[in-house]
């Protein structure tokens, strides 16, 4: 393995699934391609219209994401003895994370997922169960902590 495909989405749990790849890429010596996907939402309204933000707000959305994940990156270049590199996606974030993985040859995908209830996960779904259905490669995943 020389490519691992770490998905970020800047909490907690996403710093757990950092950490494990790290460790993974340092006995293997891989590289490590840190992903943040983020929606450009819109918003649809019973009588059938929608709102689509304007060409600034989405903007903004994505100097907010890039600014967030350059952060993520810095913190974690400090140690030196790992390569790291950054991708920001815009769109729906179990397609992007799979089709990236497939642009750059990853060995494998590090994600991490949320300890939510039946119900929770059966309204909001999870990004991390339909990476690990969509994934050609391997996908590792990274239990964060029990909610409160």
């Amino acid at each position: 393995m020389k490519t691992l495909l770490l998905a970020h989405d800047f909490d907690e749990t996403s710093e757990l699934a950092l950490d494990t790849a790290i460790e993974l890429a340092r006995k293997l010596s891989a590289k490590i391609v840190v992903a943040h996907v983020y929606s450009v939402p819109v918003y649809s309204f019973p009588e059938g219209s929608s709102l689509i933000p304007s060409a600034e707000d989405a903007a903004r959305l994505a100097d907010a994401a890039q600014r967030s994940l350059d952060q993520v990156l810095e913190r974690r270049r400090a140690a030196g003895d790992v390569e790291l590199s950054g991708v920001l996606r815009a769109g729906v974030p179990d397609e992007e994370i799979c089709r990236l993985a497939d642009e750059i040859g990853a060995d494998m995908i590090v994600i991490g997922t949320h300890r939510r209830g039946a119900v929770a996960r059966a309204l909001l779904g999870s990004v991390a169960q339909r990476v690990v259905r969509a994934a050609k490669v391997p996908v590792l995943t990274i239990r964060g902590p029990q909610p409160v």
